[in-house]
């Protein structure tokens, strides 16, 4: 009888190790996938930029360099420094801009724009353009990059019965960009007013992949001008160190006296224009 208990029990335990065994692989799986999902949710915002403890540390050590710079060539005052140092602890958050993703996801836009036109000119609906789209893109440039996030969001979006124009004009929103809103704006006039809806969207494509390729020329053909704009920038502080270090006691009379004090206050002011007028002149928008 204990043979025969032994023999009935085996089959039963290893019934039980295969399902542990299959219970495991499944929660092992599911991980994986919720850890992908994850990975594949949009950017609420390109607008807004949260700073990491490193970017954050590395600006803030930026900004106290510059306050430290201006405080020792216009006014040489520890009070100067102490009043101008909680604007640099808030400079870090106005470059929050500069460092978003939105000229990233610009440039892997165009790409994603001729590869729907292309699909669209091969017969598909904007639905399986769309979703054609997603695999070059996700081959182009990989699974967790945000023009795939963006167009699985759209997918989705449109598996859940919401319009794609609706899906579109919500990514354009996030955006921030004026090209990804034009897109969505012609999208949402061609669906409704009906037609040559590939010949539109083509059509549109051109347009803007053109325009955003002008952009990137240009960025590039200027690249060398805004190189020696930084330089000319700190032209003048480096011009007064070297005469104050070559003639000690030069410019005593400016750091000691009122009218000195107002005079470097006026100078630093007009440097101060000078640095933001020289920013608008190689800022060029299209």
């Amino acid at each position: 009888m204990a043979k025969l208990h032994c023999t009935i029990s085996l089959p039963f335990r290893r019934k039980k190790n295969r399902t542990a065994s299959g219970c495991g692989e499944n929660s092992a799986r599911s991980e994986p996938s919720g850890a992908a999902e994850s990975s594949t949710l949009p950017v609420s915002s390109y607008e807004r930029y949260t700073l990491s403890l490193r970017e954050y540390v590395r600006l803030l050590f930026r900004a106290l360099l510059i306050t430290a710079l201006f405080t020792f060539v216009f006014y040489r005052n520890l009070l100067f420094f102490l009043f101008l140092l909680p604007l640099a602890f808030l400079f870090p958050f106005t470059q929050r801009k500069a460092l978003a993703a939105a000229r990233q996801l610009l440039l892997a836009f165009r790409e994603a724009l001729s590869l729907l036109a292309s699909s669209l000119s091969a017969g598909y609906s904007l639905e399986n353009a769309l979703r054609e789209s997603l695999g070059e893109l996700s081959v182009l440039y990989g699974n967790t990059s945000l023009i795939v996030r963006e167009f699985s969001y759209l997918l989705r979006q449109i598996g859940m019965n919401i319009p794609p124009e609706q899906a579109v004009d919500d990514f354009a929103k996030r955006s921030g960009l004026d090209d990804i809103k034009t897109f969505a704006r012609v999208l949402r006039i061609a669906r409704k007013s009906g037609g040559d809806l590939a010949g539109i969207l083509r059509r549109t494509s051109e347009v803007i992949g053109d325009r955003i390729q002008i952009k990137e020329e240009i960025l590039t053909l200027t690249a060398a001008r805004r190189f020696e704009q930084r330089v000319m920038n700190l032209v003048p502080l480096f011009m007064i160190l070297y005469v104050d270090f070559s003639s000690p006691g030069f410019f005593r009379v400016m750091y000691e006296t009122l009218l000195g004090r107002l005079v470097m206050t006026l100078c630093l002011a007009t440097y101060l224009f000078a640095l933001y007028l020289s920013q608008r002149i190689s800022s060029i928008s299209l």
